[in-house]
């Protein structure tokens, strides 16, 4: 059954959706030895796909593989990086990291801590980072100074962010220290840097920004404890099921078409 290029190497593991295009518009990937082309459809029943020159084969595609992940200070969420700086695949051990395609599904910057998902299924990835998911992202935010209920309710109700406003977040105080306070956030949105470019443009710049927990997935589990810094899990059956729920719902919400880029 004929598909899009993309889609194909995302549903085999090779990448993340969008990583697929980079490789296709970098010129890796062909379809019966010609150059493919972003958007291109193949049938990979009946095409031969090849990936820098190697074959692919849907017969090799991984088991999926659900993770989460208690990413450290200063580690980047990608899969490598030219700079040569540690990243995230680098805490798992070779048998996950090496020939399963496991990639972060989104982004924590190198400075923020906290929860991250790594998976090889590229539908999920796909869905979860589109602009119309609805999947909650709560974060423990340390912010210069004390900002007063005025200023958390312009956080609730949203920033003006290159033209374009935030949705609206849940923003409560946690605790009050000398010169600085202690803020829960919750988003339903990932624009990038968004708390930290909300909190600077309020006056009050984020000094630490950690995820605590997306959606029900929490770092702090009941009986398992907190999920040490540097340490990953498999997610439970319950919390997968959460995430393709929601992308389900994404399916829904664009009338079951995931053609579009995010």
């Amino acid at each position: 059954m004929e598909a899009r290029l993309q889609k194909i190497l995302a549903q085999w593991g090779i990448a993340s959706r969008r990583e697929a295009e980079e490789m296709i518009e970098q010129s890796r990937v062909r379809i019966n030895g010609e150059l493919a082309r972003l958007g291109q459809k193949a049938d990979p029943e009946k095409d031969i796909i090849t990936v820098d020159d190697e074959l692919v084969s849907v017969i090799e595609r991984p088991v999926l593989v659900y993770l989460l992940l208690h990413k450290p200070l200063g580690v980047v969420s990608t899969c490598d990086d030219p700079q040569r700086r540690r990243t995230v695949l680098d805490l798992l051990p070779k048998e996950l990291s090496s020939g399963k395609g496991i990639h972060p599904v989104g982004r924590l910057d190198a400075d923020t801590t906290g929860a991250l998902i790594l998976t090889n299924d590229g539908d999920l990835t796909f869905g979860l980072t589109h602009p119309r998911h609805n999947v909650s992202k709560t974060y423990r935010v340390l912010v210069e100074g004390h900002p007063p209920e005025e200023v958390l309710k312009m956080w609730r109700q949203g920033v003006l962010l290159e033209g374009r406003k935030t949705r609206p977040a849940e923003v409560k105080k946690i605790k009050g220290l000398a010169y600085s306070t202690w803020l829960e956030v919750v988003l339903k949105e990932g624009r990038n840097r968004q708390i930290r470019r909300v909190a600077q443009q309020l006056g009050h710049p984020a000094i630490r920004l950690h995820r605590t927990a997306i959606g029900s997935i929490q770092l702090q589990t009941p009986g398992q404890g907190l999920l040490g810094v540097g340490k990953y899990r498999y997610l439970e059956d319950f919390e997968i099921r959460f995430l393709k729920k929601a992308v389900e719902q994404v399916k829904n919400l664009s009338g079951g078409n995931h053609q579009s880029k995010f």
